[in-house]
């Protein structure tokens, strides 16, 4: 009788064996799988999206703003603006006029890049500044804040540089502006002339002499928010 009740017992213990390592079997193979398969299409993009939120942090000042951006000049030749000098701050509200602040806050702005150049005449001083926030939809909402029309205020702080060239661009000598976006980046500039002169006193001006700041805000836009191709091997890349 005690060997017919064992025998049962015997049978579940021996199902329930061959049960737990078909299972630890499936299981092995999948996380082996797992380990072995490469990035999916959505993990490759979102790589590739995490990489380019991060250029602003991660790459270097001279990259983001390169010793000289080249330009098609009012005369239709093409030209290059030269670097003055790269801003060591970068936060948000010191980069911005004072009504602005907060609508950056609020997009949650995490760091204002700027710098200044020179066009190639050395009549013409811009600043541009680099705009990083978490994500696209973040990167709208503070574009919506900037005033439209090409107003430089409210907008991007000159960046003047003592004993250079461009020393009296200041806050009121600012008499263009331009925006553009891209990605999780907003791109601005604000220009005036070299010799410091208000704007209040320009009186009617050319459409054209700050034309070419578009240029600028493109090239710089373009290279921080064009997405690149994954290395997954790389050390910068997280797949």
């Amino acid at each position: 009788m005690s060997e017919s009740r064992a025998w049962p017992s015997l049978v579940v213990a021996t199902t329930l064996t061959l049960t737990c390592a078909v299972v630890a079997g499936v299981s092995v193979g999948a996380a082996g799988a797992e380990l072995t398969r490469g990035p999916s299409a959505a993990e490759i993009q979102q790589a590739s999206a995490e990489e380019t939120a991060r250029r602003w942090q991660t790459w270097p000042a001279g990259k983001i703003f390169p010793v000289l951006l080249p330009y098609v000049a009012e005369q239709g030749g093409r030209e290059n603006a030269r670097r003055v000098g790269i801003s060591s701050r970068i936060d948000c509200a010191a980069a911005v006029d004072a009504p602005l602040r907060t609508a950056l806050k609020a997009a949650r702005c995490e760091a204002v890049l700027r710098a200044t150049y020179l066009d190639a005449l050395q009549g013409v001083v811009v600043t541009i500044g680099v705009a990083a926030f978490p994500d696209q939809a973040s990167a709208l909402v503070a574009r919506a804040a900037f005033p439209p029309g090409g107003l430089p205020s409210p907008g991007l702080r000159a960046l003047a540089f003592p004993r250079t060239v461009a020393d009296r661009f200041t806050a009121v000598a600012r008499q263009a502006s331009s925006l553009a976006q891209a990605g999780p980046y907003l791109v601005l500039t604000t220009a005036g002339q070299v010799d410091g002169r208000p704007a209040r006193s320009v009186g009617r001006q050319r459409s054209t002499i700050f034309s070419f700041t578009s240029d600028l805000e493109e090239r710089v836009l373009i290279s921080l928010a064009t997405p690149a191709r994954p290395d997954c091997a790389g050390k910068d890349w997280q797949c």
